[in-house]
């Protein structure tokens, strides 16, 4: 249970990533978080967990957009 405390408390964090490495890292979290959470939810089926998942998906799926910049105009 440790884990879904600790993916909560970086859920209410601050989501501004200045740094492209700061990006990273939290992206890496933001995916730990997220197998380890459906590790756990493999078991219990818990609606909660699944709930913490999507919202930490949104929340890595824009740390990869502003990692990936725009696109170039060719």
């Amino acid at each position: 249970m440790d884990l879904i405390k600790e993916a909560l408390e970086f859920e209410k964090e601050k989501t501004t990533f200045k740094t492209t490495n700061e990006r990273i890292v939290a992206s890496r979290k933001t995916k730990a978080f997220i197998l380890g959470l459906n590790e756990i939810y493999k078991e219990n089926k818990d609606p909660e967990i699944m709930d913490i998942m999507k919202r930490l998906t949104v929340i890595k799926q824009k740390i990869e957009k502003r990692l990936k910049g725009r696109p170039s105009a060719a």
